[in-house]
């Protein structure tokens, strides 16, 4: 008999030898329905493969992220199948899972393959997976490999880089791919299937190579699931940041300014300025002081951080200057400037935490390619901020950076999230800076801090930043999408990197720790995910325009405009639509342009100081004196913000 641990703890015994099958069924026969593959010490196999000692387990089910990639990675091998019974001469080459769905790379070598194509081989995929394909893996010499793809440069290039003897060949069907796994246990769980579209990708992701059509496809285990996917897409069209930022005026693109670098437009500058003085407060009450650094720095700067070394070639390339031998580069990051500000007078331990904010604007190159609206720039501002503590200050200030992104949430109603803590690669511990011990107690003091904050938490591997590890916070918008937003770090490395000091009770030199964090992330990423989460319909302390005066007749014009006036005096967002268009059509505008709130003023309301207020969505809620709406505007704004 071996033993069985289970995720809650549990030891069970079975007999050597058993399948992932038979310890699922141990578990719940429920659970042996479902089940996609399981993990035996950290490893993810097949269900149909043995458990030969103890060993900790869990079963992945379609619920599970594991589980999906399982689930994909075996899609992509039928589409592969699919698509070789209609190109026969098609090259393969990889054909990995994805966030949502897989894609394989395929050089169809010279033939065409378009939109046209996508039907039949949907069709023939799903009469193959119907059909109940198994996965059998095998595993072949490096010599053998070699000759099945002798006519393959690609897979021929994948084998020569393999060890002799981890090669394994997985069969199904009539197809074999060179594959590691693991698999579904029967392709017949597949129940449906898209592809979604095609794309040219350069093999290996090298420029320099032959150009791969990329196919992407998506499946489910049921039909109702795909569908329901699909819809999200049609609704994530809707609220494409690009799109919805351009029909309500936020910000541009120009070629002239430079790819990735937006424009922020009127309205769009104060929607951002409305979040930077929303964090100000925020941070002024937790003690942050704003400070302000340049747009550049000296190359030496950030050969002392470490910044040119990690990202060098990801920055923009340094900037000569006129005397010789002097370089500045565009600020990639803020933190090596905090630094030089925290280092410019000596400290104590009583003046610590110090924490000092900025919004700072930083520059990196990003490939052309990888640019997208205002998700992926080259330009961007991070509201960033570096806590300067003693070791034993850490963990309180961690916690409350937590709090913080809390009520970032909370206020903007991203309501379902988790906290990733992300950890160092242990197989690749050249990725970073610092010894061990102080790695150690960095990730002890996130891993509790995060406990006793009771967040929801995964653990990722190899995700932490060079000088120290961090807690994300990926949050999932109104249509179920994933996006990373906040981030806090621990960092001993920058600290020991530019030599910074505060002197300790015992009247000596002590080395503080940073924390960086940014709730937002960067302020255009930050917006871009708002608006989508949002459709564009931002809460009303956010929104860039609250209020619009709609005047009944060219002669109520000036009523409307000292209206507006008074309400802009009281700290409200308002203007006035004089158009010479009927109060029909403006109040039809004003819902499109998603206008909180329509004040009507006519003859009535001129002669008696006020207004008839319309609310978007609602219709008119009836008549209010000046003063009475602004307390009634002040009012549901402090509401939004409790």
């Amino acid at each position: 008999m071996i033993k069985i641990t289970l995720p809650d703890g549990a030891v069970r015994e079975y007999p050597k030898g058993s399948t992932g099958t038979q310890i699922a069924a141990g578990i719940s026969e429920g659970l042996a329905r479902v089940a996609i593959a399981i993990e035996v010490n950290g490893q993810t196999q097949e269900l149909y493969r043995t458990v030969e000692t103890d060993a900790s387990i869990r079963i992945f089910t379609w619920n599970d992220t594991e589980g999906k990639n399982v689930f994909w990675h075996s899609s992509a091998h039928i589409m592969a199948e699919s698509i070789l019974e209609f190109y026969p001469d098609a090259l393969l080459t990889i054909g990995p899972p994805i966030e949502n769905g897989f894609y394989y790379d395929i050089d169809f070598q010279g033939k065409s393959f378009t939109q046209e194509d996508f039907a039949k081989i949907e069709k023939r995929f799903l009469e193959l997976s119907k059909s109940g394909e198994t996965f059998e893996r095998k595993d072949v010499t490096k010599a053998h490999a070699l000759e099945v793809y002798k006519d393959n440069p690609y897979k021929t290039e994948l084998i020569e880089n393999l060890e002799d003897g981890s090669i394994t060949f997985y069969y199904s069907g009539n197809f074999v791919d060179l594959c590691r796994g693991p698999h579904v246990p029967n392709s017949n769980i597949i129940k449906a299937m898209k592809i979604m579209s095609i794309a040219g990708a350069y093999w290996r992701g090298n420029e320099k190579n032959k150009m791969l059509t990329r196919v992407y496809g998506i499946s489910f285990p049921k039909q109702k699931e795909l569908d329901e996917h699909l819809q999200r897409l049609e609704e994530a069209k809707k609220r494409d940041h690009r799109k919805v930022g351009k029909e309500l005026e936020l910000f541009t693109f120009s070629e002239k300014v430079g790819m990735g670098l937006p424009l922020w437009l009127p309205k769009g500058a104060r929607l951002r300025e409305t979040l930077v003085e929303f964090l100000k407060k925020v941070q002024e009450a937790y003690g942050y002081q704003q400070v302000v650094t340049p747009h550049i720095g000296n190359k030496k700067l950030y050969e002392t951080s470490g910044h040119w070394e990690k990202y060098g070639k990801d920055s923009f390339q340094p900037i000569e200057t006129p005397e010789e031998g002097e370089l500045f580069m565009l600020k990639p990051m803020n933190c090596p400037h905090h630094c030089e500000i925290y280092a410019s007078r000596p400290r104590s331990y009583r003046e610590l935490p110090l924490r000092l904010a900025e919004f700072g604007t930083v520059y990196r190159y990003e490939q052309s390619g990888e640019l997208h609206g205002l998700t992926r720039v080259r330009g961007f501002t991070q509201d960033d901020a570096h806590i300067f503590c003693r070791p034993d200050q850490v963990k309180d200030e961690f916690k409350k950076v937590i709090d913080i992104v809390l009520y970032i949430f909370k206020v903007l109603k991203f309501e379902d999230y988790v906290a990733q803590i992300s950890l160092r690669d242990p197989e690749k511990p050249e990725k970073y800076f610092g010894n061990n011990e102080q790695w150690v107690t960095a990730e002890n003091a996130i891993i509790e801090a995060a406990a006793e904050k009771g967040l929801k938490t995964v653990t990722e591997l190899g995700e932490a930043a060079f000088y120290g590890p961090k807690l994300d916070f990926m949050v999932r918008d109104a249509i179920g999408r994933k996006w990373q937003l906040g981030t806090i770090q621990v960092d001993y490395q920058l600290p020991n990197r530019f030599e910074l000091e505060y002197t300790g009770p015992d009247n000596q030199p002590h080395r503080p720790v940073m924390i960086h964090r940014a709730p937002f992330g960067s302020l255009e990423r930050f917006v871009a995910v708002l608006i989508e989460h949002t459709a564009g319909d931002f809460p009303l302390w956010l929104t860039p325009e609250q209020v619009t005066v709609l005047p009944l007749g060219e002669k109520f014009e000036e009523y409307a405009h000292k209206v507006a006036a008074s309400l802009r005096v009281a700290g409200i967002r308002a203007g006035v639509d004089d158009r010479g268009e009927t109060v029909g059509k403006k109040i039809r505008d004003a819902e499109v342009a998603k206008m909180p709130f329509m004040l009507i003023v006519g003859e009535k309301e001129a002669e008696s100081g006020s207004v008839s207020v319309r609310r978007r969505k609602e219709g008119d809620i009836g008549t209010m004196t000046n003063d009475e709406f602004i307390a009634f505007i002040r009012n549901e704004v402090e509401k939004e913000l409790a």
